[in-house]
């Protein structure tokens, strides 16, 4: 028998009760209130752990002129934006500990007890909005301001460490331009998959990758400066390596020299870009690059013997992440193993008439086989501006004493040492990891390639096709060429690398 109270059925009372406990809750917070069950509300953050890696080739245990290079982060940002400019609202921190307390990280050596991959981790894993943040920046600290605990660098924050062959391990400031103001910013085309995806309720491993070797311009003044060249994306902290063996065709052992490996991916032109670069094992001739957001890459070997003799060099295509190459094999061309190309580049500004302005270019050696065009790494050499970790950047300068200018322009007439011959190219086999080759003719054809930055940036600068890139025509390589050879000049397979409008 259903009970009354106060002239109300008891379940009428029960019912109006629960109204009135839910309108009273809801000042309070966010309740479900119902007779009924309902889901939790979904999360709407996800989690950022930042590590940054490094595997470099311009240590000097690989014939490079470096023993260290210190860098101080003070800070990691990431925006959702891919146009957000430096005082944009949506940057937000990835790594709060470190405004207080700086890190400087050795960006050649591994710290003791690592696992090979990782140089340091930057921040704990960090809860933010959810969503697709398309722009990354990193902040260092100005070499002026104070010291950090445990510096390397003496009165800068930020140096390198020089094997110098008279006066022994030497100390250089790092210069900066801008990274303490508006911080090195990758943006979305250097990130892994166009941004990283954080989704709700998930934590992500963000590797920040620093291409040191590419990253150093060592001035005419004998100082050297940053000019950052870095990648980014969401790996795994567990397994996301892609790993090989380079060996000898004719002796069957890892070659006697020198090898540089560098992982590849085509750019939005479909011209294969140098995505990292590390040195096989002198003694095994093993290889690994680790860590590795997702995909496919293309790796691409250049070696030399000991008397400095180019192999022919090695593409094998479509490699994915968690695989290994199998055995590579290199071959010693028959003749002309060298080429040493020279190339003159310009830059004007934007005033009329056009006066010379300072750019830093970045070159690159390319070669097209099957289709698809490949970078040639430059490996580094103790002596020469040429560092390594894939191609080559200079700085324009008025005319000297043993350089004269086009009229109205700066100059540089930067000299690119390679192999002459040309590149094997080798694919999967069926069964796995079996490499089949192509085969190759004897001598390369290369075009020198030339991308314009502002001087001291990462910003792409100049007046010619976005992004800001010039080519030569092809240059064909033959038994009768004589070396060095010129990328430009007045023949029919020579162009200008004119850059203009430079800001």
């Amino acid at each position: 028998m259903n009970k009354r109270y106060l002239g109300f059925p008891r379940r009428a009372i029960w019912q109006l009760g629960l109204v009135f406990g839910c309108l009273f809750a809801v000042s309070l917070t966010i309740v479900a209130c119902s007779s009924g069950s309902s889901a939790p509300a979904a999360s709407t953050t996800g989690k950022v752990a930042v590590s940054i890696s490094d595997p470099a080739t311009c240590q000097v245990s690989g014939g490079g002129p470096f023993q260290s290079v210190y860098v101080t982060i003070t800070d990691v940002q990431a925006n959702m934006s891919s146009s957000a400019g430096n005082n944009d609202s949506g940057w937000v921190d990835l790594t709060p500990n470190l405004s207080k307390d700086p890190k400087q990280i050795d960006l050649l050596n591994m710290p003791s007890g690592s696992n090979n991959c990782f140089l340091a981790t930057l921040g704990d894993a960090l809860e933010l909005q959810a969503g697709k943040y398309q722009q990354i920046r990193i902040m260092l600290a100005s070499n002026s301001a104070a010291s950090v605990t445990g510096n390397q660098c003496g009165s800068a924050n930020n140096c390198v460490v020089v094997d110098d062959s008279t006066k022994g391990p030497t100390t250089y400031p790092l210069k900066l331009s801008s990274e303490a103001q508006t911080g090195i910013k990758i943006p979305s085309g250097q990130i892994a998959g166009g941004g990283i995806n954080v989704a709700a309720g998930k934590t992500e491993d963000l590797d920040i990758d620093f291409q040191t070797c590419a990253s150093i311009v060592k001035e005419g003044n004998g100082q050297y400066r940053l000019k950052p060249v870095l990648h980014a994306g969401v790996v795994s902290t567990a397994s996301s390596s892609i790993n090989g063996t380079v060996l000898d065709t004719t002796s069957g052992n890892a070659p006697a020299g020198k090898v540089e490996v560098a992982l590849e991916q085509p750019d939005s032109n479909g011209v294969d870009r140098v995505y990292m670069t590390t040195l096989a094992d002198p003694t095994t001739g093993n290889f690994v690059f680790c860590p590795l957001p997702d995909g496919t890459y293309d790796v691409v070997v250049v070696a030399q013997d000991n008397s400095n003799n180019f192999y022919q060099p090695a593409i094998v295509t479509g490699v994915s992440v968690g695989s290994t190459t199998g055995n590579i094999m290199l071959n010693m061309p028959a003749s002309g193993g060298n080429a040493a190309v020279t190339a003159l580049v310009t830059s004007s500004d934007t005033s009329s008439p056009a006066k010379g302005i300072p750019v830093d270019v970045t070159l690159d050696m390319l070669e097209k086989i099957g289709g698809t065009t490949y970078t040639i790494p430059l490996p580094p050499y103790p002596n020469m501006p040429q560092l390594g970790g894939g191609g080559l950047t200079v700085t324009t300068a008025p005319s000297t004493s043993t350089l004269t200018c086009p009229t109205n322009t700066d100059c540089a007439e930067p000299e690119m040492d390679g192999p002459a011959g040309a590149a094997y190219l080798y694919a999967y086999g069926a069964s796995g990891p079996t490499l089949t080759t192509t085969g190759s003719a004897l001598f390369a054809t290369y075009t020198v390639d030339a991308q314009a930055y502002e001087a001291g940036t990462n910003t792409r600068d100049c007046s010619v096709a976005s992004p800001a890139d010039l080519q030569t025509d092809p240059l064909v390589l033959a038994a009768s060429t004589t070396y060095p050879i010129s990328a430009t000049g007045t023949g029919s397979t020579s162009k200008p690398l004119a850059f203009t409008s430079c800001q």
